[in-house]
C-alpha cells in the first residue's frame, strides 16, 4: 500500500503569500468614490469668512467695472478727447462683456476644483491691466489694457464669488448672496472717489496705480481665507446645454436679460456728464452722481433678495424692472440738480435687483439642477452681449458738445421696457401653466 505525497509547487506556480491572486491582477483598478460633502453649515466663522472673501472679489471685479463712468468723463476731456463718446464707451462695455462671457469657461474650471488658480489669475490680470492702463497714451493701448485685460481678470474673479457662497448657506443664502453682490456697488462708490480726488494732484497714471495697488492688497485676503467645501464632481458639467434653446422659458428670460442690459448701464456711464452739461451742476459736484448710483445699488442688491425669498425672484424682478423703465423715461425731463439726485438714488436701487436676481431665476426655470451652472453661464452671455452693444449705440446717438442726450435716453428706456415686458411674459407663461404664485 503506497501513500501519495502532496505535490510541491513548481517554480512556475505562485503561492498566495508571494503575490496577489490572479483574479485581482486581472480586475481593473477602481478609483475611490468622491466623498459626499456634509450639509452647508449655514453660519459659523468659516462660512462668514467666505462671504467676506466673495464680497472682496465682487469689490474688485464689478467694483472696477462700475468705476468706468469716471474714466469715461476723464478720457473725453483729456487723453482721448479726439475720440467719440461711442468709441470711448467701448472700453467700459468690453469689460462687462468679457466678465460675463468667460464665465462659460471659468464655470467648468471652478467645478474641477481650480478655485485658487482662478483667483490668482484674476488678481494678476486685474492688477496688471490697471497698471498698463496707467501707462496708456493712445486709444488702442487703453482699450487692450483696461477693456480686455481687466475684463478677463474680472471674469476670473466673478464666478468663484457667485458660486462659493451657495455651498456654505441654505436658509440665509439670499441675504449672503446679496451682501456678496453689494461688494461691486461699494467698489463703485469708493474707486471713483479715489480716482477723482487723486487725479488732479498726482496725475492720471498714479491715480490709476493707486487703484491697482488697492486691488492687489485686498485680493490677497480671498486667497488666504477662501476654500472649497464640496469636492470636484466626478463628471464636470458641459460648457453648453443646447437643449435649453428648445425651452420657451429659457429663451424668453435670456431675451429679457439681453434687452434689459442694453439700456441698464447708460446712466452709470453718462449721468455725471449729463449732470454737468444739462442741469448746470458744478462738475466737482456732478461727479458724485456716479457714487450715489452705486450706493443705491448696494441696498438694491440686498433688499430685493430678501423679498424674493418670500415672494419669488421673478415676481420681484418685474416691478423692479418696471420702476427702472419709469425712471429712465422720467430722466428725459429732468433738468435740475435735485431731480438728478433723486433719480440717481432710485435708479441705483432698482437696477441693483436686475443685476442680483437673475441667478435664482435661472435656477427656477431649469428642469435639471445639475445644469444650473451651465445655463447660468449661457444666460449671462446674453446679458453680456446687451451690455457690450448698449452704451456704444447710445454713445453714437447722443451729441455731448451740443448737449443732445434725449435720443440716447429714449433708446436706453425703450430697451429696458423690452426687458421688463419679456420678464412679464415669462410670468404670464408660468401663470398659464399653473406653476403656483411664487415664481
Amino acid at each position: 500500500m503506497s501513500t501519495e505525497k502532496p505535490s510541491t509547487p513548481s517554480r512556475d506556480q505562485t503561492s498566495p503569500a508571494a503575490s496577489p491572486p490572479e483574479s485581482l491582477e486581472n480586475e481593473p483598478e477602481h478609483k475611490a468614490p468622491t466623498p459626499t460633502p456634509t450639509p452647508p453649515p449655514d453660519g459659523g466663522l468659516d462660512a462668514y469668512l467666505q462671504v467676506l472673501g466673495a464680497h472682496i472679489l465682487f469689490f474688485n471685479s464689478w467694483g472696477i467695472i462700475n468705476t468706468f463712468g469716471v474714466y469715461q468723463e476723464y478720457y473725453q476731456t483729456a487723453i482721448l478727447s479726439n475720440e467719440s463718446a461711442s468709441a470711448v464707451s467701448w472700453i467700459g462695455t468690453i469689460q462687462g462683456f468679457l466678465l460675463f462671457l468667460i464665465g462659460i469657461l471659468t464655470g467648468p474650471i471652478f467645478d474641477r476644483g481650480y478655485f485658487r488658480q482662478l483667483i490668482f489669475t484674476g488678481t494678476f490680470l486685474v492688477v496688471f491691466g490697471m497698471m498698463m492702463t496707467s501707462l496708456g497714451k493712445s486709444y488702442y493701448q487703453i482699450f487692450l489694457a483696461q477693456g480686455v485685460i481687466v475684463g478677463l481678470g474680472a471674469g476670473c474673479l466673478f464666478v468663484p464669488s457667485v458660486a462659493i457662497v451657495a455651498t456654505y448657506f441654505t436658509s440665509k443664502r439670499a441675504l449672503m448672496t446679496g451682501i456678496t453682490a453689494a461688494g461691486g456697488s461699494i467698489g463703485g462708490v469708493i474707486f471713483p472717489i479715489v480716482f477723482r480726488k487723486l487725479q488732479p494732484t498726482i496725475g492720471f497714471g498714479w491715480a490709476t496705480r493707486v487703484i491697482a495697488f488697492m486691488a492687489l492688497g485686498m485680493l490677497i485676503l480671498p486667497l488666504s481665507l477662501m476654500r472649497l467645501r464640496a469636492p470636484p464632481p466626478s463628471k464636470p458639467r458641459a460648457l453648453l446645454d443646447l437643449k435649453a434653446f428648445r425651452e420657451v422659458p429659457f429663451n424668453i428670460f435670456s431675451l429679457g436679460l439681453f434687452l434689459a442690459f442694453v439700456g441698464l448701464y447708460f446712466p452709470f456711464f453718462y449721468a455725471t456728464i449729463y449732470g454737468s452739461r444739462i442741469t448746470g451742476m458744478n462738475p466737482e459736484v456732478a461727479f458724485y452722481l456716479l457714487p450715489v448710483l452705486n450706493a443705491g445699488s448696494i441696498f438694491g442688491r440686498i433688499v430685493p433678495g430678501l423679498v424674493a425669498d418670500k415672494a419669488g425672484s421673478l415676481n420681484t424682478i418685474i416691478p423692479c424692472a418696471g420702476a427702472c423703465v419709469v425712471l429712465a423715461f422720467a430722466w428725459l425731463e429732468i433738468n435740475n440738480a435735485a431731480g438728478m439726485w433723486v433719480f440717481s438714488v432710485l435708479y441705483g436701487f432698482f437696477s441693483g435687483a436686475i443685476v442680483s436676481l437673475p441667478p435664482t431665476i435661472v435656477a427656477k426655470i431649469s428642469p435639471d439642477m445639475s445644469l444650473v451652472g451651465t445655463r447660468m453661464g449661457m444666460s449671462f452671455t446674453f446679458a453680456g452681449l446687451g451690455l457690450l452693444i448698449g452704451n456704444p449705440i447710445a454713445g453714437a446717438i447722443l451729441n455731448i458738445p451740443e448737449g443732445k442726450f434725449k435720443g440716447a435716453q429714449a433708446f436706453a428706456a425703450a430697451t429696458l421696457l423690452g426687458g421688463a415686458l419679456a420678464f412679464a411674459a415669462l410670468r404670464a407663461l408660468f401663470a398659464k401653466r399653473k406653476s403656483g404664485w411664487k415664481v
